[in-house]
């Protein structure tokens, strides 16, 4: 058992057990010091100027006391090409140029979806499915094109995919995944959300994504499921790196 900055540490073997705080607490900055709580994650880059995602992202990450920018405040940064073949290459790309170029750490997400029938297309080009103009309402637009002969809603099953890609110079990157299950409808419903959530039927509710508000949403969603995993694994992910 021994002291440290107020706390009491009981270890054997060089092996930490156990840390018991005064009833009063302890100052986080007196234990880690400015300089290793910001290691520790209190800011992140996302490397995307899709203020959707972002603007996602900064409601799940504020939460949990990280702040959020995105490429939108770096416009001197050169676009990263998308030239993977998967979410996770693509994702990695973004994650890893960005981290490069800007000495930060970054989260890169790649996300689709991926309609059954489809053979999983639209996939890794779900942004650009209707082109090199594409919108999300050209996007919209094409899918329920291709799906014009599909007339009944089980056969028009469908999951969003992400993959999340955390970056930092020198350190090995994490990666999350996770999916999202459900239906194409056949007309676009709801005003909210992005994409192709006025599509997509949130598994047997009969709600679009775009019905649902943005907690609602987070909750349940591939990039809501993914963060929490990303949560999960993040504290010992950053300690491992800084080792």
């Amino acid at each position: 058992m021994t002291h440290h900055q107020g706390l009491i540490l009981i270890s054997e073997n060089g092996t930490l057990y156990s840390v018991l705080t005064p009833k009063e607490g302890v100052s986080v900055d007196t234990i880690l010091g400015n300089h290793l709580k910001h290691q520790l994650g209190d800011s992140i880059l996302i490397a995307t100027h899709n203020e959707g995602k972002v603007k996602e992202f900064r409601r799940m990450f504020q939460k949990i006391g990280i702040s959020v920018e995105s490429l939108n405040d770096y416009p001197e940064l050169p676009e990263v090409e998308e030239t993977g073949v998967t979410f996770e290459e693509d994702a990695r790309l973004k994650a890893e140029t960005t981290a490069s170029l800007t000495g930060q750490m970054v989260l890169a997400d790649d996300s689709g979806l991926k309609v059954d029938i489809l053979g999983g297309m639209p996939g890794v080009w779900s942004a650009r499915f209707s082109g090199p103009d594409a919108t999300d309402e050209k996007n919209n637009l094409k899918l329920l094109h291709e799906l014009a002969m599909v007339f009944e809603l089980k056969d028009r099953k469908a999951l969003f995919h992400t993959c999340l890609v955390v970056a930092a110079p020198h350190r090995e990157s994490l990666v999350v995944e996770a999916d999202w299950e459900g239906y194409i409808g056949f007309d676009a419903k709801g005003s909210n959300g992005f994409g192709y959530d006025p599509l997509f039927l949130v598994g047997e509710t009969g709600r679009t994504s775009a019905e649902l508000t943005a907690d609602e949403k987070n909750k349940i969603s591939h990039r809501g499921q993914a963060v929490k995993k990303l949560m999960e694994v993040f504290p010992s992910w950053q300690q491992k790196q800084s080792l």
